[in-house]
Parts: structure tokens; sequence; C-alpha cells
């Protein structure tokens, strides 16, 4: 299994984006690693099968790439969550603060059944906002949030504090 330490330093830093005093955490050398991509794969699953979710919700877009192989590993089915506008069908969508505004994601209306158990998959912890909204798109659908699953947690940014009532497992901590 990947290290922690291992994945810090796969993990790009890149300065002042999207904008200044921001270091962002890029996660494009693992998806360019077989290796390492496949073991932070196999590291999510290990994460989210304690959590005995019925399907996998990816939140845009890095979220993807990394839930759909771990939905595919545990044999289940993958909801996306993506930014308004995105999804084709009749959909549900809830609002969350960013650092300098705010957005919104959508769900599918017919992509949660009542009562399905849901682990939330995507690359980065951060405010937890994004992951927050998500949680309400599962709920409002009549799902059971059962945990979520990141690469890299961001603890200054406290949003583990916003995600309290459910379970997180991250693989990396800044």
């Amino acid at each position: 299994m990947i290290t922690e330490e291992t994945m810090k330093q796969i993990i790009r830093d890149v300065p002042d984006f999207p904008m200044d005093g921001v270091l962002f955490r890029d996660i494009t050398p693992i998806l360019q690693n077989p290796r390492a991509f496949n073991e932070v794969v196999c590291s999510i699953v290990e994460c989210v099968k304690p959590m005995k979710p019925d399907v996998i919700v990816g939140i845009e877009s890095r979220g993807f790439i990394l839930g759909a192989p771990v939905a595919l590993e545990l044999g289940l089915g993958f909801v996306p969550v993506r930014k308004k506008g995105k999804l084709p069908w009749e959909t549900v969508q809830a609002e969350y603060d960013l650092e300098y505004g705010t957005n919104i994601v959508e769900i599918h209306k017919d992509a949660i059944e009542s009562g399905m158990k849901v682990a939330v998959v995507d690359d980065l912890l951060a405010t937890g906002g994004t992951a927050k909204a998500s949680a309400q798109l599962v709920e409002e659908l009549g799902g059971i949030v059962s945990g979520m699953s990141f690469i890299i947690e961001l603890e200054f940014l406290k949003g583990r504090q916003v995600l309290n009532n459910y379970e997180v497992c991250s693989l990396v901590r800044y």
C-alpha cells in the first residue's frame, strides 16, 4: 500500500494557483503514475469498504477519476455530482460557499433511492463546502451518507468540522 509520505513526495505543489497566496496540491502526478494511481485507488477502497455503501458518489471532476474505479472495484454503481447545468436529466441542487464566492452542485433526481447507503469520494477536503453540499443532495433524495473519502485533507481549513456528522477518511494530511 502506498504510504502518506510517498504520496506527499508525488503530489505536486503549485504556488499561487488558482489565485495569489494559494498553494494548490496537484494530484496529476499520481494519476500519471499507474502504480501510484492503482495504490491510491486501492487505499480509497480500503477506506470505503467498511462504510458498506450501496453506491459511490464522485464529486466533479477529480472525484469522477477516483470514484469510478473505486465503484468498479467494489462492484457498485457510480453517481456523479456535477456543477450546475452539466447534467442532462432532472436534477436537485445545493448551493455552497467557496473561499471566494458560491457555487451550485447537482445530482440526478433518480440517482439515489431512498435508504441507499452512499460513500462520497473526492480528491481534496478543504473547507468541506462541496462535500457537505453533495451529502445534502444525497440526503434530499432519501439516501444515507455512510462516509466520505479523500486523497488530501487540508487540516488547517477545518473541513472535517463541517462534516462532523459523517465518517471521513483521508489518505494525506497537510
